[in-house]
């Protein structure tokens, strides 16, 4: 986890993770009265219900954002499946029971056009990079899931692949569902000829996840 910014409100702490951020604009599109960037805090915990700011944080697709209830509120809690979805010319959001290393997380994005420098995390650099890659990917008839929930481990293959370990769908971007898999390894050097799946082409375009 970065440097995490603490907000504290009454019934209420939000915490903010600049370099996981990939600028969705769920919070200020949502609760403009309380996430506005163009403000000094930009964030107001104070100017919306805990309730409201919960259920907004929870949309805030790389995890960014977090929550803390003060008030005697339930905390975020994993969802019952977990998913990765492909989205269109970005990256691959992750949401569910996730854990990287020592870290806990129930939402993440992770780079899928190999240009990020917050690996295995997306930084928006696709952007920059005219990254394309469509979310429609084709279905796939691997079904190895031993059921719905659990936790999912992230891999980072040295120069290579991100592996995920556990009961997982990957969906496209329509929420369709491409597989259903206990193991899967996805490309994150942008070069796949079977995105988002890993084809091994990170050997002939001499990828490097070192900065």
């Amino acid at each position: 986890m970065g440097r995490n910014k603490r907000y504290d409100g009454e019934d209420i702490v939000v915490t903010f993770d600049l370099q996981r951020c990939v600028h969705a604009r769920n919070c200020w599109l949502t609760l403009p009265e309380v996430f506005d960037p163009s403000r000094r805090p930009w964030v107001l915990p104070d100017a919306a219900s805990a309730e409201e700011i919960a259920a907004m944080v929870r949309t805030c697709p790389s995890g960014a954002l977090q929550y803390e209830r003060k008030d005697g509120g339930e905390d975020e809690a994993p969802s019952g499946t977990n998913t990765a979805q492909i989205t269109e010319n970005g990256p691959i959001r992750l949401k569910g029971d996730i854990r990287f290393g020592d870290e806990t997380m129930t939402r993440a994005t992770l780079c899928r056009c190999g240009l990020s420098k917050n690996k295995p995390y997306c930084d928006g650099s696709h952007l920059k990079g005219h990254f394309r890659a469509t979310g429609e990917c084709d279905v796939t008839d691997k079904d190895t899931a031993e059921g719905l929930g659990g936790a999912v481990e992230i891999t980072e293959n040295p120069n290579g692949s991100i592996k995920l370990e556990g009961n997982l769908e990957v969906i496209n971007g329509n929420g369709r569902r491409i597989a259903r898999t206990n193991a899967v390894r996805l490309c994150r050097c942008g070069q796949s000829n079977k995105k988002p799946f890993c084809d091994g082409s990170h050997k002939a375009a001499g990828f490097t996840t070192q900065e």
